[in-house]
């Protein structure tokens, strides 16, 4: 411990704060969520003196109009020297942010950073049901100073041809990765309920997650009417689940100021090494849907940077907005489908507060590595499967200083398939999804590949296609695809 790197980033509280109402009229608004989760991440760490000793506070972006709620958490807590940031939207935001505060703590710009985010979807629904609202305290302060960019996940051409909701492209990729590896829609959906069945046993032990009803594989993959389809093969228990109240908070400090508190040491978590980079902004750009160049570059350099191997981690947390999502991260870093790859029990179960989601994810991480003293790994992700950011966490001090490294660079050596936007004439499916409504099938979305190698999107909204669909394997298949984006499979 005297040998230890005095301007070392270490994670000292972690704070996880779930607002569940029968009566949502009494609801916290969403910074009041946050400020919660930040005193619990004080308590946790044992010192109520973090709570006035914030250099840099950063909110993750949401689903609300607060210019700058950080300053309205800061000046609760006495902390009015803060410097307040409000991030980009992006579920890497969390992970990012933690790299960054990790950065400047070692380069000795700060001594106490917190990330806090938080979301009050489902008490808004219900108050609106209710013709109420939530409180919006803060409207007119000043913005807050921004953090990240926010960049277009979708083009023009994307959108005008159906493509531009995450429950519809994830549900793209999954049906090219069922191909890639050749499964029959049954065994292939099974394969995917049983990984889920996974997810949800972590959340019925998590006391903070938000759905912890038991379910089975079977019941995960089986439509009914609290079940529905949503983007064939995901029911809607496969999908993000947004309806949520909660707020999250990590709170990072150095070694000294640790010291200088009085922190247990047993409360300390070390970041060890992290990463950021992204795909192609388009999802339409990408050669193709079943790999990641992204995800395995930014994972993999991750683990070199922190000097172990996947399988010398322990508890970990893979972004789960969609089952396609996670296996992308598992075969791109070579992780087995028996190990358990959440801490939370993942976004459907435990709940997605939108972009703040891995600041959970990183809690509940660091009370594994807490528990267990194991070696951690988060990774988290925004778009369509676009921005990762990734990192690995330890208990015990680190031989060498905190690391960090943009792969961008690496990612973008990869090629990319240009799009053609005025498509006509033969084509072969590389992949799609059926779109559901409460009433069943509503519009197929497709992805075709013309005979120069260019993408094509299209469509269907036949009936008797859509349940073909579903039913037998189209990717491969040649067919016909119009003016308009309509397409037809070739017969005989």
């Amino acid at each position: 411990m005297a040998n230890l790197d005095q301007r070392s980033p270490v994670i000292v509280g972690v704070g996880q704060y779930k607002q569940k109402l029968d009566d949502v009229t009494s609801a916290l608004e969403q910074y009041r969520l946050m400020e919660e989760a930040v005193r619990i991440a004080a308590d946790d760490a044992g010192s109520p003196s973090l709570l006035t000793s914030i250099d840099h506070m950063l909110v993750i972006g949401g689903m609300w109009r607060y210019p700058d709620p950080g300053r309205l958490i800061v000046e609760a807590f006495g902390s009015s020297q803060a410097t307040t940031f409000l991030t980009a939207m992006g579920g890497n935001m969390p992970q990012a942010c933690v790299s960054e505060v990790s950065e400047l703590i070692l380069a000795n710009q700060i001594d106490v950073g917190v990330i806090t985010g938080g979301e009050a979807v489902y008490s808004k629904n219900k108050l609106k049901k209710l013709g109420l609202e939530l409180s919006r305290t803060g409207e007119r302060l000043d913005p807050a100073t921004p953090f990240g960019e926010n960049v277009p996940m979708s083009s023009e051409h994307e959108r005008e041809r159906g493509f531009y909701m995450p429950t519809q492209i994830y549900a793209l990729f999954e049906s090219a990765i069922r191909a890639s590896l050749g499964e029959s829609h049954e065994d292939h959906r099974n394969r995917i309920a049983t990984l889920w069945e996974g997810f949800n046993k972590v959340a019925v032990e998590n006391p903070y997650a938000w759905v912890r009803s038991p379910m089975t594989a079977e019941d995960i993959k089986t439509a009914s009417p609290s079940n529905r389809m949503v983007g064939y093969p995901y029911t809607k228990s496969m999908n993000a689940n947004s309806f949520v109240d909660y707020g999250g908070a990590i709170i990072v400090c150095s070694v000294e100021k640790a010291q200088a508190l009085g922190i247990s040491r047993d409360k300390w978590v070390f970041p060890l090494a992290a990463t950021d980079g992204h795909a192609s902004y388009l999802f339409s750009e990408r050669e193709n849907f079943y790999e990641s160049p992204a995800i395995r570059i930014a994972g993999k350099r991750c683990l070199e940077l922190a000097g172990v191997t996947v399988d010398e981690i322990g508890a970990m947390d893979l972004y789960s907005c969609f089952p396609s999502c996670v296996q992308l991260i598992m075969t791109e870093l070579g992780i087995f489908s028996d190990r358990t790859v959440t801490t939370t029990g993942g976004l459907p179960f435990f709940g997605g507060p939108m972009n703040s989601y891995v600041v959970h994810a990183i809690a509940s991480t660091v009370d594994a590595i807490r528990e267990t003293g194991e070696i951690g790994y988060v990774h988290a992700n925004g778009g369509y499967a676009t921005k990762q950011a990734c990192g690995i966490y330890r208990s015990s001090p680190p031989k060498e200083p905190f690391k960090r490294e943009n792969v961008q660079k690496a990612i973008d050596e990869h090629p990319l398939r240009e799009v053609d936007q005025s498509p006509e004439g033969e084509t072969t499916i590389e992949a799609y999804t059926v779109m559901h409504g409460r009433e069943g099938p509503e519009r197929a979305l497709i992805s075709t590949l013309m005979d120069d190698g260019r993408r094509a999107l299209a469509s269907t909204e036949d009936q008797s296609f859509m349940l073909a669909l579903m039913e037998e394997e189209y990717v491969g298949r040649a067919s016909n695809i119009t003016s308009n984006g309509t397409v037809n499979v070739l017969t005989g």
